[in-house]
């Protein structure tokens, strides 16, 4: 049975998610249980260098796809990830372990280039499904890991997580060779090839996406390295299984929202309509989840959870509708960057935030700084519509910001 390029490329995210966020909620557990290490600081300051090595690493693979088919690329990468994953599984030693995991994230930094890839085969039309597909995928990727961490916490050792990563990226490897066989592939470089299309090394809609982008995954990250301690705590309930489905109810209204974003007319609104609608409900849902009481958290990550797939869906809806196909990969790493700044910035917040048995000021901070990210695009905004973003005139068919319709 053959499989479509596009079916492969969606497995392949969908493992990679599910595999990268096995641990992503239990890093505090991790460090305790495996290194006896119970200090927000580390846990914090981990995180950022886990996000600063995939934002630095990321580029470079974009700029070598220029080069080299992404399927071969995938092979390579995704064998040496699966090779440091299993030494991370034998690792006893903390400073081996950061200097190993770290190398293994700069390799698995290289599926990132599945998402351009995907949108370069696909008509500007068809990119919000798009979009909203590789978002859903990305937060079922959470469901899907956060149960299956937590899952594998309760029955055996922590560190097993790191043997089922390596096992995902080797049948990555196996779905990539299957690709470069179908497709025909040659294991060449490609020439260097000059684009025809002359602009701006980085074009002002960069700066302004990349900006508020940055504001928006600092706001919405900081309070989640301590959920799920913070379920367990106010809810009374010890098992990791449920504080993980807890975790992953923002990726349950992504769906939501993608279902309901097809079965009804959109409303008439811009991206910015959205974006601005979107960012006052996630401050709402953030500050219910300061609440003590745990039917409040669970409103506040329901209403959270449909605000950020509203903001990111369309603010990348905005990136790729004023890009160019030959410049997707290059476009998406710079605002990729500018995401990692915020989540690093929020990592080394949050441990100084967290207090022994006081897990809500990170939701109470969040919840101010995604209402000034509101009164912020605002501002923007009104740069943005003044401000030329290509060096020269867009195409009849490419949306303006004023005409981008969602």
């Amino acid at each position: 049975m053959r499989i479509s390029l596009k079916t492969s490329l969606i497995l392949l995210t969908l493992i990679s998610v599910i595999c990268d966020t096995m641990i992503l909620p239990f890093y505090p557990t991790f460090f305790a249980d495996r290194f006896g290490i119970d200090n927000s600081h580390h846990v914090g300051a981990y995180i950022a260098a886990v996000c600063f090595t995939v934002m630095c690493a990321f580029p470079y693979w974009a700029k070598l796809a220029k080069r080299v088919h992404e399927v071969h690329i995938w092979v390579v990468t995704q064998l040496i990830a699966a090779c440091l994953g299993i030494a991370c599984f034998f690792s006893t030693d903390i400073v081996w372990f950061w200097v190993i995991s770290l190398a293994m994230l700069v390799f698995k930094a290289s599926y990132l280039l599945i998402y351009p890839f995907v949108l370069r085969l696909e008509d500007q039309q068809s990119h919000l499904g798009i979009v909203g597909l590789f978002s859903v995928l990305m937060h079922f990727g959470g469901i899907g890991g956060a149960l299956l961490g937590g899952w594998v916490i309760d029955l055996t050792d922590i560190q097993t997580i790191y043997l089922i990563m390596a096992l995902g990226d080797i049948v990555q490897v196996g779905v990539c060779l299957y690709l470069s066989k179908q497709l025909k592939l040659k294991w060449a470089l490609h020439p260097k090839v000059s684009s025809p299309v002359l602009r701006k090394k980085i074009p002002n809609f960069i700066y302004t996406i990349g900006l508020v982008s940055l504001f928006v995954y600092f706001a919405g990250f900081l309070a989640r390295p301590y959920f799920t301690l913070y379920w367990q705590h106010i809810s009374g309930i010890s098992s990791t299984f449920i504080a993980g489905l807890m975790y992953a109810i923002p990726a349950w209204m992504a769906l939501f929202g993608l279902i309901l974003s097809k079965s009804r007319r959109s409303l008439n609104w811009t991206s910015q309509q959205h974006i601005l609608a979107g960012l006052g409900f996630a401050s709402i849902g953030l500050w219910l989840q300061a609440s003590p009481d745990w039917q409040s958290v669970i409103a506040g990550r329901i209403v959270l959870g449909y605000a950020m797939f509203v903001i990111t869906v369309k603010l990348e809806v905005l990136l790729f509708s004023l890009s160019q196909p030959e410049h997707y990969g290059e476009d998406f790493a710079k605002i990729h960057f500018m995401q990692n700044l915020g989540v690093i910035a929020a990592s080394f917040l949050v441990g100084s935030l967290v207090q022994p048995n006081a897990y809500d000021t990170p939701f109470l901070v969040a919840s101010g700084a995604m209402a000034l990210t509101f009164f912020v695009f605002i501002g923007l905004f009104k740069v943005f519509t003044h401000s030329p973003t290509h060096s020269q005139p867009l195409p009849q068919n490419q949306p303006t910001l004023e005409s981008e319709k969602s």
